[in-house]
This record gives structure tokens, C-alpha cells and sequence, in this order.
């Protein structure tokens, strides 16, 4: 497969910068389909000016299951945590936008995917509660976010027997939750039967979302 020749970074207004993109592949392997979309994605968006990170979750070694109370909850940089969850939490404190590549496993995602949004999502990170009422503070907000899902099973299966439970549960459970706007989603199915010239489509999309995300410039904003 022949990449796309990269173009020049776009002019970035005065009063904004480039976008920070965190580009999350929830997937235990690199060598998949979702590794390559994440890389396609990844790729393109830092040829198109982006400052980009790539957090391969399979290559990380913390413990995906919060097993202490004090680890659900943000007391800052010098918390008693893995070095990879303080990297993580880092990396999503910097970012602009984020990018969630995985595919969907039993009707969701995978329990590396899971785990990141636990052990990283704090309280008081990513969300306040407001005393005992029903509100909350969004602590992310002005952030965005793109998901990109691989599926065997049809996209009407996945509306209708699922009732779309991955991309809900991501949308609006987690980041909406925190603030961070989605602005697309896309599936790709389905991967078992699907040919290699397809496969090449999917990841030449990839690089286009990639590219037209770090051409949308963000103002410069205190760092949260």
C-alpha cells in the first residue's frame, strides 16, 4: 500500500496553536487492524503540524483493575501510582483532542481500554462531584474526540441487537461525562470477511481524519 504523500502543515491563526492529539489504541496488540489505523491516524495528523502522542495500551504494565480505593481518585502528580498511569494521566492532561481506536469485543471494548478509563478518568481529574447534589463539574471540558471501532458483526447488528453500547458508553458515560465533545465516530465492519483492498480504505480514511483533525487550530487555554 502506497502512503499518501504528506502536505505542508496548515497556517495556524494568530491566538491558537496546533492541536495536542492523544491518539489511545485500545487494542493488547500493535500488530492488529486497530494498530494500524491508530498508526495511519497518527501519522498523519503530526505531518499535518499536530503535536501528537501515541499510547499503545498493550505495551503498558499497570494493573487494570482499581483494587484501592485511593487510586479512583486525583491528589496529584506525586500520587502513590504505577509510572505508567502517572504517564497516561499526563498525557491526557495535555491533550486537545483524543483519539480511541479499538475494536469491539463481546458488545464493548477490550479490558485495556476499560482499565485506561478507570485507573485514568479520576475524581477531581477528570470530574467534581458537587457536595451530595446530582451535579457535577466537568473538568475537561474543551477537549474533543474522535472513536474509531472495528466490529465482525454488522453496523445494524451493532445499532440494533447492542443497542450501540460501546459508543454510548464511551460518548456519553465517559467523555461526555467529563466534558470532552466527540466529534465522530466511525465503525468499520465487518473485519472477518473483509478484503485487504478494504482494510487499505479504512486505514487510508484513517490518515484523512487524522490530517483534518490537526488542521482545526484550538486557542491557547491554561493548562488543567
Amino acid at each position: 500500500m502506497t502512503a499518501a504523500p504528506a502536505s505542508a502543515p496548515a497556517a495556524v491563526p494568530a491566538g491558537t496553536r496546533p492541536p495536542r492529539v492523544l491518539v489511545v489504541l485500545g487494542h493488547p496488540r500493535t500488530d492488529s487492524l486497530c494498530g494500524a489505523l491508530a498508526s495511519s491516524y497518527a501519522a498523519a495528523a503530526r505531518d499535518a503540524g499536530a503535536e501528537v502522542e501515541l499510547l499503545a495500551l498493550g505495551g503498558t504494565t499497570f494493573d487494570v483493575a482499581a483494587r484501592r480505593p485511593s487510586t479512583l481518585r486525583w491528589e496529584g502528580p506525586d500520587q502513590d501510582l504505577e509510572p505508567d498511569v502517572r504517564a497516561a494521566i499526563a498525557s491526557l492532561r495535555r491533550a486537545d483532542h483524543v483519539v480511541l481506536v479499538f475494536p469491539q469485543w463481546w458488545g464493548t471494548y477490550p479490558a485495556v481500554l476499560k482499565g485506561f478509563v478507570d485507573r485514568v478518568f479520576l475524581s477531581q481529574l477528570a470530574f467534581r462531584h458537587r457536595g451530595a447534589g446530582l451535579g457535577w463539574d466537568k473538568l475537561l471540558a474543551g477537549r474533543t474526540a474522535r472513536l474509531v471501532m472495528t466490529m465482525d458483526s454488522p453496523v445494524w447488528w451493532d445499532r440494533l441487537r447492542y443497542r450501540s453500547a460501546a459508543v454510548h458508553s464511551l460518548v456519553h458515560a465517559t467523555l461526555g461525562f467529563c466534558g470532552i465533545r466527540t466529534v465522530g465516530v466511525t465503525r468499520h465492519a465487518r473485519v472477518r470477511t473483509s478484503s485487504a483492498a478494504t482494510r487499505a480504505r479504512w486505514v487510508a480514511q484513517a490518515a484523512r481524519h487524522g490530517r483534518a483533525d490537526a488542521r482545526r487550530p484550538v486557542r491557547t487555554r491554561t493548562e488543567g
